[in-house]
């Protein structure tokens, strides 16, 4: 299936095309990775989310590449980040380009710390990461899908230039029968979500596999 290119008219839509294709997001990753990498990154554990400060060059790189938003400007050319779970342990662990603490006078979390520390502020974290991180080495643009009554809503390049493809559920399954989150245990539940997604030209994505927390 063809990309469905954002704009009012035939023309919007090839400029949307070509400057997708200019710059892959396989190569603003990278770009994104060394800028970190060369910073020495660091964010702060906060609730349910990652913090980190970073500076305009690094937000225009985390804007194009799709990872979390912006929270507020906190002194000038700098800005804190805000990063979900498996936003920042994708940058932390696939990536090597950050380092996370619980607070700013503490040291950074190896991954195994960090990967109890996650498992344990969001319930079945590992099935959503390993979701999220599938999608991501294969240079998809992985966004909340909350608004559409699924997981994640993905998209085959910057959402500024195309319509989204997938919305994708998690089964986070702790054994053969039961879902964690009680979802498309009988069929009315899938008719719905695939009713809605169908309502808004998007295609329902199931990542039944299974995976247990000590996975890394």
């Amino acid at each position: 299936m063809a990309p469905r290119w954002k704009g009012k008219d035939a023309k919007s839509k090839k400029d949307a095309e070509a400057e997708a294709l200019k710059e892959p997001m396989s190569k603003i990753v990278s770009q994104l990775q060394s800028s970190l990498v060369q910073s020495n990154a660091c964010g702060s554990l906060s609730d349910s989310s990652v913090h980190i400060a970073v500076q305009a060059e690094q937000l225009d790189l985390l804007d194009k590449a799709y990872f979390g938003q912006p929270v507020r400007n906190v002194a000038k050319d700098m800005y804190w980040f805000q990063l979900t779970l498996e936003e920042a342990f994708y940058l932390c662990y696939s990536l090597k380009c950050l380092k996370i603490n619980r607070g700013a006078d503490t040291s950074p979390l190896n991954d195994e710390e960090l990967w109890h520390c996650f498992n344990s502020k969001k319930q079945a974290f590992s099935f959503y990461y390993k979701a999220y991180s599938h999608l991501r080495m294969k240079n998809w643009v992985v966004r909340s899908g909350a608004q559409y009554g699924v997981d994640f809503i993905v998209y085959r390049h910057h959402p500024a230039r195309v319509h989204s493809e997938y919305g994708v559920l998690v089964r986070s399954q702790d054994n053969d029968d039961d879902d964690v989150n009680g979802r498309l245990r009988v069929w009315s539940d899938v008719q719905c979500t695939t009713r809605l997604l169908g309502s808004v030209a998007k295609t329902l994505l199931v990542f039944p596999e299974q995976c247990r927390e000590r996975s890394l």
